[in-house]
């Protein structure tokens, strides 16, 4: 059990050092910050999807754009298309689960908003058909997937490709990218502009 938990480490540990390696990642990770400060800035939106525990990934990064990550300041718009039970049993039972996240793209997206897919296969039905809807709208779109990007790669604007086939080791990475992310964002939104962005008191944090 213990050779378990050192080997799992170790590949973790190799993944992300193989990510910390990848300029060309880190420059798609750069534009896709540049191009979401950009449109939270002209007043868009962004949202984002997964299913499973990229769903959980998808509620995580927004509570992160929506309330902090580590500084003070404004929120930003953001919106998971995951945690809406009534809207994703309707879609899915009137129209197919292939549909539960294109449909509230069609309901909520507007030209100039970003559309963040997360899918570690990179097909994942409902994933794909967002973003075909995404791309016709006028949405950009971003995805994070894993090393061999699927379908959803040719569909992205900015795509995020893990170096890894397997799921746990491909989340683990879009985590840390998804932090990254969005502290980037808050850098790019805020600069310049320091009265909107403030350390928190320690009577803040109680």
């Amino acid at each position: 059990m213990r050779r378990t938990v050192a080997d799992q480490l170790k590949q973790t540990v190799a993944v992300l050092s193989a990510v910390s390696e990848d300029i060309e990642l880190h420059a798609t990770l750069v534009t896709a910050a540049e191009k979401t400060a950009a449109a939270l800035r002209q007043g868009h939106k962004l949202m984002v999807a997964g299913n499973g525990g990229s769903a959980a990934d998808a509620q995580h990064l927004v509570a992160e754009f929506v309330s902090r990550l580590v500084r003070d300041r404004p929120a930003l718009r953001a919106v998971a298309l995951t945690t809406d039970s009534s809207i994703l049993t309707a879609v899915g039972n009137d129209y197919g689960y292939e549909c539960v996240f294109a449909r509230q793209i069609e309901a909520l997206g507007q030209p100039g908003d970003i559309f963040l897919a997360i899918s570690t296969s990179g097909n994942s039905p409902n994933i794909v058909r967002a973003l075909e809807l995404a791309r016709s709208t006028g949405i950009t779109t971003i995805g994070l997937t894993g090393a061999n990007g699927g379908r959803m790669m040719k569909l992205c604007d900015s795509c995020l490709r893990i170096p890894s086939s397997v799921t746990m080791k491909i989340q683990e990475a879009h985590l840390a990218l998804e932090h990254i992310f969005c502290l980037l964002v808050e850098q790019i939104y805020f600069s310049g502009d320091r009265s909107q962005v403030h350390e928190p008191a320690l009577a803040d944090l109680k």
